[in-house]
């Protein structure tokens, strides 16, 4: 039975609709449903280019890599799993007691909504992302809201993941 996820902007009023790929990255696409629904502080990436993201608690439950990429097309929803050290350094900007600074890590769910994408970072080198699901509905209206966050900020704006 196929599975599919909701991602919210909240104070821009945009949901799109995904597709987990089950068959694809199977521990992942467990792992993060059993943790729906999530959420927190939205994110435009820094390096990546058209990347929206929360930092969550690490889902431990999560493989570490699993249908791995660092080069996303516009529609992939993917997980990081970071190690305290890997996102701990105050130019990323962060605030003090945030996720990034969790003693245990971090899980990073993003999606991605524009082409370009390059997943590699100044400080670790390439980060490879666990492709786990597909954007199938709502792609331009999220894309818009994404661009509309790089644009205007992020300050305030939530990202929720949550079972459709």
């Amino acid at each position: 039975m196929t599975r599919h996820v909701t991602i919210t902007l909240e104070s821009r009023g945009v949901t799109c609709r995904a597709r987990l790929l089950d068959d694809e990255a199977p521990l992942t696409c467990a792992a993060v449903w059993d943790a729906l629904p999530a959420g927190g502080d939205a994110f435009h990436a820094k390096y990546a280019r058209n990347e929206v993201y929360t930092l969550l608690p690490r889902i431990a439950a999560a493989p570490h890599r699993e249908n791995p990429t660092v080069t996303p097309i516009p529609g992939d929803v993917c997980l990081f799993d970071f190690e305290p050290w890997e996102i701990g350094n105050p130019a990323y900007g962060y605030e003090p007691g945030s996720e990034a600074h969790a003693a245990q890590g971090a899980t990073d769910l993003a999606i991605f909504y524009g082409r370009n994408n390059l997943l590699i970072n100044g400080d670790v080198g390439w980060v490879p992302g666990s492709v786990f699901a597909t954007i199938e509905e709502g792609m331009a209206e999220m894309a818009a809201a994404c661009t509309d966050l790089w644009r205007r900020g992020f300050e305030g704006e939530r990202l929720v993941f949550a079972r459709a």
